[in-house]
């Protein structure tokens, strides 16, 4: 599949060039089609992935990419979660403080998600989910949100996201950035499922093009600021 058969255009006022936008679906095979031409593997993409969002973060808060600082990353069963354990390897080597939480098994990460887990395991601990709603907040500067990526349609209701999303709601000090789409977001409605809930990004990384979610603008509060990332596809 060509991206230019099929990404759709949207123009704003303020871009004489138009704004690439691509579903969630086409994302997917265009993933699958690099991958199966041998262009790239998944885990190149998934470093790739995770080096994006670390550069983003130092470029869209420069505060960040000065000194040590201490960041949660909170990882997902799939592979935004990888691109989550590629997130904390990175900071870490950073020198950064890094506390991670999962939510699900290891045991039934994705094979690419699976080798950065383990990637990550030989430089800090896997916290299970559970425990993040106890951390104190107080001590750290960043939030990176890889539980769920654009894949995600039904609502979160998880009673141990729900409350750490609350929680998070009310850190005031604390920046936010979600790998993809804020958790719990339709990445191509913009919209909450039915009785779900969403993680508030104030920075939302994507990569090759922006998701539906990013541009509508019932979707513009979770998301915060959007930066799109090319990861060569």
């Amino acid at each position: 599949m060509h991206y230019g058969e099929k990404a759709s255009e949207m123009k704003t006022s303020s871009h004489s060039d138009p704004i690439k936008m691509i579903t969630s679906d086409e994302m997917r095979a265009l993933e699958q089609e690099a991958i199966a031409s041998g262009r790239v593997t998944g885990l190149e993409l998934m470093e790739r992935a995770g080096k994006s969002v670390v550069e983003a973060i130092f470029e869209q808060r420069p505060t960040l990419a000065k000194g040590k600082h201490r960041a949660v990353v909170l990882c997902g069963p799939g592979n935004n979660g990888g691109d989550g354990f590629v997130v904390a390897r990175l900071l870490k080597e950073a020198e950064w403080g890094v506390d991670l939480f999962m939510f699900g098994s290891a045991a039934a990460l994705p094979v690419d998600a699976r080798t950065n887990y383990e990637r990550w395991a030989v430089l800090g601990d896997v916290a299970d989910i559970g425990q993040a709603s106890q951390f104190d907040y107080a001590e750290c500067d960043l939030v990176v949100d890889a539980l769920f990526g654009i894949g995600l349609t039904r609502p979160i209701t998880a009673p141990v996201l729900r409350e750490l999303f609350e929680i998070l709601s009310h850190a005031d000090r604390l920046v936010c950035v979600a790998i993809d789409v804020p958790s719990g977001l339709d990445g191509d409605t913009g919209l909450l499922p039915e009785a779900g809930v969403s993680l508030r990004a104030d920075l939302t990384v994507t990569f090759h093009a922006y998701k539906p979610c990013h541009l509508i603008e019932s979707g513009a509060a979770p998301v915060g600021d959007t930066v799109v990332k090319d990861i060569g596809l």
